[in-house]
């Protein structure tokens, strides 16, 4: 059974970074097609935010992200990496890692691909 902690989160003023972790134990990130990481706010939604494809290599990014946020994954650790820049107050979430045995190009962002899913780290932007 694989287990899935994230790390990082915290306080932050608007445009400052933060780089959250993803750590798994029971086994490795190889062993699955996809990586993400999603959010959740207070009464929203789980969204799907960033996407790793094993298959092809790719990073997929939802648009209120791109360009400012980036997923990496460091094989020698075992782990996975949320780079956030330019934070702004409605980046304020809990952030979730989650790993899929499968991908799909059409709803990466689905909740409903995941068969993994860490405890969640809060992360506060302050205006």
């Amino acid at each position: 059974q694989v287990q899935l902690v994230e790390s990082g989160g915290g306080l932050v003023q608007t445009g400052e970074s933060l780089r959250l972790s993803c750590a798994a134990s029971g086994g490795t990130f190889d062993r699955f097609y996809t990586i993400a990481w999603f959010r959740q706010a207070p009464g929203m939604e789980r969204e799907g935010i960033a996407c790793f494809s094993a298959g092809d290599g790719r990073t997929y990014y939802a648009e209120s992200v791109k360009g400012r946020f980036t997923i990496t994954r460091d094989k020698v650790t075992n782990m996975v990496y949320l780079q956030m820049n330019s934070l702004k107050p409605e980046d304020t979430a809990v952030y979730y890692c989650a790993t899929a045995w499968n991908f799909r190009a059409y709803d990466w962002w689905s909740a409903s691909l995941y068969d993994y899913w860490g405890q969640g780290t809060q992360v506060t932007v302050s205006s």
